[in-house]
């Protein structure tokens, strides 16, 4: 009888439903995350202005990123845990207020180190909206439909980053840096509206306050420990000579140590605040390292693009951000799509068909770059580098969900999250060093022709020099044609370690394609789009 009673029971679990529409609640939850993700980017081209404005030097204003992304790494993984003490909605809703208060504050901060601090608030509030609002969405569709619900939080995850420095640059050359901030207030007041009126957690998601002394304190210490680390080492590498740095040799040792006891605590911990033995399903652990490179090709190719019309072509923000908006616009275009081809198709088919696009992308992007690149080729390049992200985006999350039981849904949206959060930190300090070790090396080696006896450099002198004769005197011209010749230099090498970095990035994604067939084939139509083929 006790059998026939639960039997019942445990299908209406099973088929519950939000009282509202689904897709009214997907618009509500993605709005709060994009408004999240947006400020992950936004500040990337204002960062000059931040530092002239609070009198600090260029280095110490990427702190404004770096303090951002590592409390928002932090806070990642902790989101099962503040859903099961506070109920999911409630700590969605206290999020998106830490969130809009903290942008209010870092609006109005006066010194670097007030806005760092309150940069810190702000990740910290921002890391538990990306999960959460991937959680409801997982949770308020049916499993054939999540790859379309999916793609709702594909616009947000991949369109966000890739307008953030158009809207910033706009916004920082019109009116100052502390709008950038300001404009999450208003969307931030409505998501808390709309949230407690349409959101709803589903049975299995009962608040349980006792869960508040179940913290794992050890795995959160050694959690906050590691990324730190990593991301101080990943930051001041290139600026402290990697490891001819002992505070840099110091901050690679401790993530290595942090992050090993992290790994081994966490597997063995028995109320894990990341539950690593999710990565036991071969599906799962897949999807989080291609998650991971995703994260960082979408996250560094919005911060190489952008710095290189900047730096080698002058360009201003906003037309540095203009030339991006052709990729946004297309990104609109193709989530839809990918969302679609997710239930008629085989995800690992579409994620190896994306990265083969990702490879070609780069590749041609490494064969176009040059100093004579105009606005629309470049907003062409943007346009191929981006097409392939939702595709593998979406096709990747919802892949992540096989075979996992709804339960654990908030641990998998944490994971997959954090993954790809800190994958965009990593390949942004890579690619970026990386760009300025080929830069060096190519100096050196285009140094060796400037030698007296080159009869092309001595035209070359004898030009400019005829030039800024009559301009600025002769006792200035020699001196202004050797200075015109070596800003040409400086110019050339930055551009061929653009390229050289393109090309490694074109390596990356081709190894990738044959790993996505690690991943079990899915039946689209078999039952769901979760179903896993039976061999």
């Amino acid at each position: 009888m006790a059998a026939a009673t639960a039997e019942p029971k445990l299908v209406a679990l099973e088929n519950w439903r939000p009282r509202a529409n689904p897709w009214v609640i997907a618009a509500t939850v993605a709005m709060a995350a994009f408004m999240e993700v947006l400020d992950t980017s936004i500040a990337n081209v204002a960062l000059p202005h931040i530092a002239g404005s609070l009198g600090a030097s260029q280095d110490e204003s990427t702190w404004v990123l770096t303090a951002y992304l590592v409390s928002n790494a932090v806070v990642l993984p902790m989101g099962g845990w503040a859903a099961s003490v506070l109920g999911r909605k409630r700590f969605f809703m206290t999020c998106i207020v830490i969130f809009t208060i903290a942008s209010f504050l870092c609006g109005i901060a006066p010194s670097l180190p007030l806005l760092l601090l309150f940069r810190v608030l702000q990740g910290a509030g921002g890391g538990g909206l990306q999960p959460m609002a991937q959680a409801i969405m997982a949770d308020s569709f049916e499993p054939a439909k999540r790859g379309l619900a999916f793609a709702l939080y594909g616009i947000v995850a991949v369109l966000a980053p890739s307008i953030g420095p158009t809207l910033g640059g706009w916004i920082t050359d019109n009116y100052s840096w502390n709008w950038i901030f300001y404009i999450n207030i208003p969307v931030g007041i409505l998501a808390i509206f709309l949230t407690n009126r349409l959101v709803e957690d589903p049975p299995w998601m009962g608040a349980d306050r006792e869960n508040l002394f179940r913290l794992d304190y050890t795995g959160v210490a050694l959690l906050v420990i590691s990324m730190g680390s990593l991301q101080i080492m990943l930051d001041k590498g290139e600026e402290n000579d990697w490891f001819g740095s002992h505070f840099i040799v110091t901050c690679a040792v401790t993530f290595i140590a942090s992050f090993v006891a992290l790994i081994l605590w966490e597997w063995f911990a028995k109320s894990p605040v990341m539950d690593l033995k999710l990565l036991k399903n071969r599906n799962f652990a897949v999807c989080c390292f291609l998650m991971l490179l995703t994260g960082g090709f979408l996250n560094a190719t919005t911060v190489l693009q952008p710095q290189f019309m900047q730096s080698s072509l002058g360009y201003t923000a906003t037309w540095a951000g203009l030339a991006l908006s052709g990729g946004g616009l297309v990104l609109l275009l193709i989530v839809p799509i990918a969302g679609q081809l997710v239930t008629h198709f085989p995800a690992r088919n579409i994620i190896a068909f994306g990265f083969a696009g990702f490879a070609f992308a780069y590749f041609i992007t490494a064969r176009r770059l040059n100093l004579g690149l105009g606005f629309g080729e470049n907003s062409w390049l943007r346009i191929l580098q981006v097409y392939s992200i939702p595709l593998v985006f979406i096709s990747v999350t919802t892949a992540a969900y096989f075979g996992m039981p709804r339960e654990k849904n908030n641990q998998v949206a944490g994971l997959i999250n954090f993954v790809r959060n800190i994958g965009g930190s990593i390949l942004i300090s890579l690619t970026n060093a990386g760009v300025v070790e080929r830069a060096q090396f190519h100096q050196d080696q285009l140094l060796k022709y400037l030698n007296p006896v080159n009869a092309n450099l001595q035209q070359q002198v004898s030009s400019f020099t005829n030039y800024f004769d009559p301009r600025m005197g002769p006792g200035n011209a020699g001196h202004l044609a050797q200075g015109r010749i070596y800003s040409q230099l400086i110019q050339q090498s930055q551009v061929l370690a653009y390229i050289d970095v393109f090309y490694i990035m074109c390596v990356a994604a081709i190894l990738m394609v044959p790993l996505t067939f690690l991943l079990q084939k899915n039946h689209p139509h078999g039952g769901g789009s979760g179903e896993i083929a039976v061999h």
